[in-house]
């Protein structure tokens, strides 16, 4: 029987130890990483750097839009903070379409993008631009699961100091804005990187190969160094 004086009502529950679905702590903050839509660098099959992105395709406009359409009826991401973009135009262009249907959920003046080149899709070096017949016939491939410290191209980055840098600028996202939602407008490398480096994966494991649909959300828990991943994958109508 319980004590009736006791000021704490009788657990009715599995303890911490044994829980298998943990309870949520507070202040935690929120991250959400948004892959871009269909790019038109994807499509044409060029190596999309700065130079050679040149934003979304009609498709990759319609994706993402469809998504924003998604929260501005539903306000699953309601009271935003912030919201960042990589320089790429397929990235800023995704967070411009998502800014109004963000906005509509919180208050304050508009959201305003703010641009982080450390959010950016793998750095090409001088590959950027080229197809990617023109990559193979002037470079040889690289292969990342054998030594993924080898850069892409002359003055681009290894798969090794991408993951590296993507992830520590999520961390640092989430350390400008503690206790807040931010949303992130990014790409497919980013969110494997943040898998990579926030989730229990072996260490001798180099990539894990994911297949993160376009204008799809990747939600994040932050609890002090601690990461728990709530959705990956969430697109607005199945592609």
């Amino acid at each position: 029987m319980s004590d009736p004086s006791s000021s704490h009502p009788p657990a009715t529950g599995p303890p911490p130890g044994v829980r298998t679905i943990g309870q949520k702590p507070s202040g935690g903050t929120t991250v959400v990483l948004v892959r871009h839509g269909e790019s038109v660098c994807g499509v044409e099959g060029v190596v999309g750097g700065f130079s050679g992105c040149t934003g979304l395709t009609a498709i990759g406009r319609a994706q993402v839009q469809a998504l924003a359409d998604r929260l501005a009826r539903s306000g699953e991401l309601s009271g935003v903070g912030a919201l960042y973009a990589s320089v790429l135009p397929r990235a800023v262009a995704t967070a411009e379409i998502l800014a109004p249907a963000l906005d509509r959920w919180r208050d304050g003046p508009p959201l305003r993008v703010m641009s982080d080149c450390d959010l950016c899709e793998l750095h090409p070096g001088e590959a950027d631009g080229l197809t990617w017949p023109e990559f193979l016939a002037r470079y040889e491939e690289p292969d990342w699961d054998a030594d993924p410290a080898r850069p892409l191209a002359p003055g681009g980055e290894s798969w090794q100091g991408f993951v590296d840098r993507a992830s520590a600028a999520v961390t640092a996202v989430a350390d400008r804005h503690p206790g807040e939602t931010v949303v992130v407008a990014c790409h497919g490398g980013v969110v494997e990187a943040a898998m990579l480096r926030f989730l229990p994966v072996e260490a001798d494991k180099v990539r894990l190969g994911l297949r993160t649909e376009h204008a799809s959300l990747t939600l994040w828990e932050r609890f002090g160094d601690q990461w728990l991943l709530l959705r990956y994958n969430d697109v607005a109508t199945p592609s």
